[in-house]
């Protein structure tokens, strides 16, 4: 039996971030991990030999902004960065042999915009200045737990009213509607709308724009990050600062029950028959329905909570192809040769057509995707001369058997063999990765889903993950929910599960000897029954 402060479930950035928070403020914590490595969506490994693949995320663009991933000095802890030569670029057809890129200095972006659309560097330029204007607030809102405070109050004194209402119009627009208000001109237009659809909100939708506006601003500002070595270098900086500050960590344990006693979270209990006592609090870094579906006793729930997540809604299902390559790719538009994210399959129309897809339940016969060129983005991840490189798209809700992702999966190659005329003939390694592979290998990935839940407007803010429930405090006292399934929701920020600590250490109020002392006494007490022995589960 192992008597904490604090039991983490979970050990994805979320939990990690977590954990290293609560033990900087002297608790005693113990991180409780299902699979034998740590990181969660944040994981890589050698799919072919001499190959570095990353498992699942790969790009950290939120990461480089984020308070609760820059607060922890991961670079005093051996991470290290890289950066391809361009952020992105889009191809806008098969056939696009002069497809737009991102470059680092905002000025030949604008420059190169300028030259296929009079007007558009100009506007480009104009809405880089902006960035640069409300970055700052603009993140602190986000980022914040809900509802901010200080993040808008700073964008009103620094906007004043009427500029403000024109900054929250704008970031509520559809995708496709802000692009088309920007720019003239296709090519400026599929850099915001590619962005966007690395969520799951169809370009037409309120609320769409925000994450192509946030995602392409930070990849003329900071570029896409990478950590040196795949993504699993990530993951294990955040382990190191975790056990600086006496975070534990169990690995191989999945666990199968919180226990509460008189309205309170008091522990957990494992997979492999070991009991974690919490004497302050238990963070969840799992999905909102495993939380209150089958980790919490029945009489712990309302109905009303189990009604609300009933509705809950879970992003569509990814298929990712991952790539060997014995050479560089053979773009057919050369500006694409060093982006180190790549949008293929689809221009302005075209995504309207692949949503629809995805919407009707129809597999798409050419699928969008987001293309990573790894290497290009870090030289270590494969021999020189060679492309680690990965691909993935999406299936409509519901479509989640391994036959439709085989048939994506192959869609994909012949999207890639398209815009890369030889691509096929130079892959020396290919693993696909289906939806039912995903949630195998991280069961907060359930069906394929990897932003923990959609992120259209009626599952974020005071939505997610239901209605009177955005704040990482539960109904439960003493625990909290620290996934994607919390507010802000998806994405490698850590920022759900920070806003989880803050809140339990909040919670605790003053630290000292005194209140550790009474609280281990109570929480010894409740863990045992008549006669001093430990409750039975």
């Amino acid at each position: 039996m192992n008597n904490v402060d604090a039991v983490v479930i979970g050990s994805g950035p979320n939990g990690l971030v977590a954990a290293a928070t609560l033990a900087d403020a002297g608790w005693d914590v113990a991180v409780v991990e299902a699979q034998p490595t740590a990181g969660g969506a944040v994981r890589s490994a050698e799919l072919v030999p001499g190959y570095c693949s990353d498992l699942f995320s790969a790009f950290y663009p939120l990461s480089a902004v984020s308070p609760a991933i820059r607060g922890l000095d991961l670079e005093a802890h051996g991470l290290r960065w890289s950066y391809a030569p361009k952020a992105l670029g889009h191809a806008r057809s098969a056939d696009d042999e002069d497809a737009p890129v991102i470059h680092p200095d905002p000025a030949d972006t604008a420059a190169d915009l300028e030259r296929r659309q009079p007007g558009d560097g100009d506007a480009w330029m104009q809405l880089v200045e902006q960035w640069h204007d409300i970055k700052d607030p603009l993140i602190n809102t986000l980022f914040s737990p809900f509802p901010p405070v200080r993040g808008p109050g700073r964008l009103l004194r620094q906007l004043g009213t009427a500029d403000t209402l024109r900054l929250a119009r704008f970031l509520l627009l559809p995708a496709r509607r802000m692009a088309h208000e920007l720019f003239r001109s296709e090519a400026a237009r599929v850099l915001l709308l590619g962005n966007a659809m690395h969520a799951d909100v169809p370009p037409d939708s309120a609320g769409s724009g925000v994450m192509g506006y946030i995602l392409t601003m930070l990849a003329q500002d900071h570029g896409y990050p990478v950590p040196m070595g795949g993504a699993g270098e990530l993951a294990a900086a955040m382990v190191r600062r975790g056990e600086r500050a006496g975070a534990q960590y169990h690995y191989n344990d999945a666990v199968t029950a919180i226990d509460v006693r008189a309205g309170r979270a008091v522990g957990v209990r494992t997979a492999s028959g070991a009991h974690f006592l919490a004497r302050r609090a238990v963070v969840a870094d799992v999905s909102a329905p495993a939380l209150y579906g089958s980790l919490l006793p029945d009489a712990a729930v309302s109905s009303r909570l189990r009604d609300d997540l009933r509705h809950f809604e879970w992003d569509t299902p990814v298929v990712k192809v991952n790539y060997a390559l014995s050479q560089k790719i053979p773009w057919r538009s050369a500006s694409l040769a060093g982006a180190g994210t790549v949008h293929l399959g689809a221009g302005d129309d075209g995504l309207v057509h692949w949503m629809a897809d995805l919407t009707t339940g129809i597999v798409p016969e050419i699928p969008f995707l987001l293309f990573g060129q790894m290497t290009t983005s870090d030289p270590t991840r494969s021999p020189e001369g060679t492309e680690s490189a990965w691909a993935y798209t999406h299936l409509p809700r519901g479509v989640s058997d391994d036959a439709s992702a085989e048939l994506l999966a192959q869609r994909v190659d012949d999207v890639l063999e398209a815009h890369a005329p030889g691509f096929k003939d130079i892959v020396v390694g290919r693993v696909v990765q289906r939806p039912s592979d995903l949630e195998a290998s991280n069961a907060n990935l359930v069906g394929g889903a990897v932003n923990g839940g959609t992120a259209q407007l009626h599952q974020q803010l005071v939505f997610r993950p239901g209605p009177g429930n955005a704040r990482a405090e539960t109904p439960i006292s003493g625990l909290y929910l620290g996934s994607s399934s919390a507010h802000p929701g998806g994405g490698v920020h850590g920022v759900c599960g920070l806003n989880a600590a803050h809140a339990a250490l909040s919670a605790d109020g003053p630290r000292g000897w005194l209140r550790r002392r009474t609280s281990t006494s109570v929480i010894d007490l409740l863990s045992k029954g008549p006669k001093g022995k430990p409750f039975e589960k």
